[in-house]
């Protein structure tokens, strides 16, 4: 699979130059989906932009992508999923400290993401969830990954699997992502 293949979805606010994911696509040539608006995230543009970057993927040459969501980049993944006739073009997807989007507090913050959609992925799913994020109950991420049909890793407390965090180039997560681009 080409490193062009394995693409990176950050959640809302875009992901900074110390979050793993960012590190990721320097160290190893990712590519990430670009939003035309990072701050006010709407549900149906997302969903549009990761299409047209999925139909642009030569799944022939290169083989289906893998997607690397973070935060709100997991419910995009699952919104996009619930809608797309072009599944087929993923081979699988890390997901890593999906919010809940059904929470009040988290709802004013992104307005149009919920509810949190249930449908088991077509695609091999790996989901990562710390046990003191602030935006999503460990109970919460137990029943996203469920309904995703996701294998679920618990990466203890590390808030929020971001740059504050302390993750670095994060290896653990790194090394699932690599076991799915094996698939």
């Amino acid at each position: 699979m080409k490193a062009s293949n394995v693409l990176i979805l950050p959640g809302w606010q875009n992901s900074g130059p110390d979050h793993w994911q960012s590190r990721w696509e320097r160290t190893h040539a990712y590519q990430r989906v670009e939003q035309h608006d990072w701050m006010r995230p709407l549900r149906g543009d997302w969903i549009a932009r990761l299409e047209d970057v999925l139909l642009a993927c030569d799944v022939e040459r290169d083989g289906p992508a893998v997607l690397v969501a973070h935060s709100l980049g997991c419910m995009h993944i699952a919104a996009w999923a619930s809608h797309s006739k072009n599944t087929h073009r993923v081979k699988g997807a890390l997901l890593v400290a999906p919010p809940d989007v059904e929470r009040d507090d988290v709802r004013q913050m992104l307005p149009g993401w919920a509810p949190v959609p249930r449908l088991l992925l077509p695609f091999k799913t790996v989901v990562f969830a710390s046990s003191d994020d602030p935006f999503c109950a460990p109970e919460r991420a137990l029943l996203f990954a469920a309904a995703w049909g996701a294998e679920l890793i618990d990466a203890g407390p590390r808030g929020h699997l971001n740059a504050e965090s302390g993750l670095g180039d994060w290896p653990e997560a790194h090394a699932r992502l690599r076991a799915l681009t094996q698939l």
